[in-house]
């Protein structure tokens, strides 16, 4: 299986310039390279030239960029991984998987997150962007940040799975429940379930974990950390679950924040859900 790595070293519209970076531990480590299969890498140069006086702008020019070169690795038959950044390259990814594959590729999204990231401007407690980009790839705010990011279709709700997101502002909750977005459990047959469901009525789907999905003791820098939530093994066996509908083409790890006190923890977690799914990926696409 050959992998494209589009290597995001940002945090928001900050670039990383910490003593550690996730891509280049994963690099060291080889974790993306399959027998018989090649990994290209690439990165979005982030200058000053990327960012706007607005912050949503900055993210739509830099999700702009990440999308380009989602799509040149689709287009060189590649599957495609998105290592480092955080949430917000979501319409990014979309973007690059419309770009590289048509507008009318049905995109289904499986979402590993302790948080929904559903809010918009009118149900958000904190305002904070990183808390809308699955709403934004929804097409329900922001839509100069979806289309900067070359996502030009909306993403169906019925087409969203959200696994755990275990921590909801309360309208975002309600907003979630108006709406034909999944919420299951990372353990147990409703995610099998659903996952089967949502791989009869799409080409394609994009498994996207954010690190938090973990229990706060595995992620003990991370930003948003939250507590009870599942070990590494309950949360590889889950992505394995969707990787075997045989239909993933994308997957994503963001939010790890390798530095700090703890920061070895949360990357040997990180780089060991991402080994092991990339080993059953590749059996999965040989099989």
């Amino acid at each position: 299986m050959n992998i494209h790595v589009v290597e995001i070293r940002y945090v928001h519209d900050d670039l990383v310039r910490g003593s550690v970076h996730e891509a280049d531990a994963y690099r060291e480590a080889d974790i993306f390279t399959t027998p018989g299969g090649k990994v290209t890498y690439a990165a979005p140069e982030l200058n000053d030239e990327t960012y706007r006086e607005d912050p949503v702008g900055t993210l739509g020019a830099i999700g702009g960029q990440i999308a380009d070169e989602i799509a040149a690795g689709l287009q060189a038959k590649k599957k495609i991984v998105m290592a480092g950044g955080n949430c917000n390259g979501l319409p990014a990814m979309i973007g690059g998987l419309q770009t590289g594959l048509g507008p009318t590729t049905r995109i289904g999204l499986v979402w590993f997150d302790a948080h929904g990231d559903f809010n918009t401007p009118k149900t958000s407690m904190s305002q904070m962007l990183g808390g809308m980009p699955v709403a934004v790839s929804a097409g329900l705010c922001y839509g100069d940040w979806r289309i900067a990011s070359h996502q030009e279709v909306p993403l169906p709700t019925d087409r969203i799975i959200m696994v755990d997101v275990r921590n909801l502002d309360p309208d975002e909750e309600k907003l979630i429940g108006a709406t034909d977005v999944e919420v299951v459990p990372v353990a147990g047959d409703a995610l099998k379930q659903a996952v089967e469901r949502l791989a009869e009525k799409v080409d394609i789907i994009y498994l996207h974990i954010d690190l938090d999905i973990l229990d706060s003791s595995y992620v003990p820098t991370h930003r948003t950390k939250e507590p009870d939530g599942p070990d590494v093994e309950t949360t590889l066996a889950a992505m394995k679950t969707v990787i075997d509908t045989g239909k993933v083409e994308a997957i994503g790890m963001v939010s790890v924040y390798p530095n700090g006190d703890g920061g070895e923890i949360a990357m040997q977690a990180a780089s060991d859900l991402l080994r092991d799914s990339v080993a059953h990926w590749n059996q999965v696409q040989e099989a």
